[in-house]
């Protein structure tokens, strides 16, 4: 093995970035800064059983809400709904406002927050919903330095020179 490699690159894992404060994954147990949206998961309150699929996309601020089996949220009316409001308070625990504000390409005050005001734009929530199914499988996986098979065609780092 190469003396100059560092303990994380002879590893199948990477350190995990601490979120900027502390979040509720109860009530979103997913988010992420993907696909030129802010997209996750946000937990029902009125039913355990259910979950919403809500984004907003970077630029137009066009918002989607769902649930994990694509019926559209009743309260998304061209101003976010709890569950969109939601998801971007979340994220902005996660990676901070000034992070999720250039991601969203929008103006951030740090007293109110994001305006969120865009139109609605239906987007399949099947992909975000699937994303989280395989987050929630990971964190099952035992700790190991052996290489996870599914992950195993990713290049080795320095094997291309």
């Amino acid at each position: 093995m190469d003396a100059d490699r560092t303990a994380w690159e002879q590893r199948s894992v990477v350190r995990v970035i601490a979120p900027v404060e502390p979040r509720k994954l109860a009530k979103v147990p997913f988010v992420e800064l993907a696909d030129g949206r802010l997209q996750g998961v946000v937990s029902s309150g009125s039913d355990i059983e259910r979950v919403y699929v809500s984004s907003i996309t970077a630029g137009s601020l066009a918002m989607s809400c769902s649930t994990n089996n694509n019926r559209p949220c009743g309260a998304l009316h061209g101003y976010a709904c709890k569950h969109v409001r939601l998801l971007a308070d979340e994220a902005i625990l996660q990676y901070g406002l000034d992070r999720v504000a250039r991601y969203l390409r929008v103006e951030a005050d740090p007293g109110t927050g994001l305006n969120l005001n865009g139109p609605v734009e239906r987007t399949p929530a099947a992909v975000v919903f699937s994303r989280f199914l395989r987050h929630l499988a990971y964190l099952e996986v035992p700790d190991s330095t052996e290489p996870l098979a599914e992950l195993h065609w990713f290049p080795a780092m320095g094997a291309v020179r």
